[in-house]
């Protein structure tokens, strides 16, 4: 098959689709479906992805032809809400960094729900491990760390011993803590920040995802922090490859990440005999586009 063929059976992926709070779990490693709205004048980049559980990284790599602040009056916003799954079992949250997205696997229930989040900035990551929630609690104080209050009088903003909970709290309505000690999930009071390398090292949500998250999360919940930036999938005849932006500090040479890459293609191939498009493959792999692309089809 073609590149301008498998390209265009990637478009196909790019209908019109309702927004689902989970989507259904089948034999397929895809789940969901992209799709494309319009901008209204008043609209930024920022509010689309918002309203479709996007954050700043996925509606950018996915628009990159289109201004932040100002799309304009009726610009077509690919909404990327089509993802393979991560490799760890269905069980639990799983948080791949990279992504900056969680995936909770609800307990005896076939189905998955995903949320952006906002991550640490270099120098502040969490570590790739697996925990478990460990505690959970609504409007949270918060009390900064001595590291991070010496950060802010450094720069002449210094912070109190003690936060309480209100509109100036950066953990929001609610924090879910997790086994690492000094980690969380929670809200925020910058939701701009999600889909960005902004925190200290704990994992934001939108106010709205977090609240809906919160109720459907026992004590106990196996959580598993992942660095997957490569992920491969199929659906019915075809292979889909997706990929973010690697972390800064976790880099690999071009050369390893194509071979990592082939052996995730071969892994999900299985005995089946794929066409393969390796142009397209190299092409994503060095300017990555955050959304499952076609790149292979079953030879009959």
């Amino acid at each position: 098959m073609s590149r301008r063929g498998i390209a265009l059976v990637g478009l196909l992926c790019w209908c019109a689709a309702v927004q689902a709070e989970y989507f259904p779990l089948g034999t397929s490693r895809l789940v969901g479906r992209a799709t494309t709205v319009t901008a209204a004048e008043e609209d930024t980049l920022l509010d689309i992805a918002r309203a479709h559980g996007q954050g700043y990284d996925d509606i950018h790599l996915a628009n990159p032809h289109l201004d932040s602040w100002s799309p304009g009056a009726g610009a077509q916003v690919h909404i990327p809400a089509l993802y393979v799954l991560p490799d760890p079992a269905r069980a639990g949250i799983v948080l791949n960094v990279p992504e900056m997205r969680i995936y909770f696997f609800q307990t005896g229930q076939q189905r998955v729900w995903t949320y952006p989040v906002g991550i640490g900035r270099e120098g502040w990551s969490i570590p790739f491990a697996r925990t478990r929630v460990s505690a959970k609690q609504k409007h949270p104080a918060w009390i900064p760390p001595q590291s991070i209050r010496a950060e802010y009088a450094s720069q002449g903003e210094p912070l109190p011993a003690r936060v309480p909970p209100g509109p100036d709290n950066p953990l929001g309505d609610y924090a879910i803590r997790l086994g690492l000690p000094s980690y969380l999930i929670h809200g925020t009071n910058k939701p701009s920040g999600i889909g960005m390398r902004v925190s200290h090292g704990c994992i934001r949500m939108y106010p709205e995802d977090v609240e809906a998250l919160f109720p459907l999360v026992p004590i106990g919940l196996p959580v598993e922090i992942i660095n997957q930036p490569v992920k491969v999938g199929r659906r019915g005849e075809l292979l889909f490859l997706e990929v973010h932006p690697e972390l800064h500090e976790e880099q690999q040479p071009h050369e390893t990440r194509v071979l990592n890459t082939l052996q995730q293609v071969e892994q999900q191939a299985g005995r089946r005999d794929y066409r393969l498009d390796m142009e397209l493959v190299t092409e994503l792999l060095r300017h990555p586009r955050g959304v499952p692309v076609a790149i292979g089809i079953l030879q009959q």
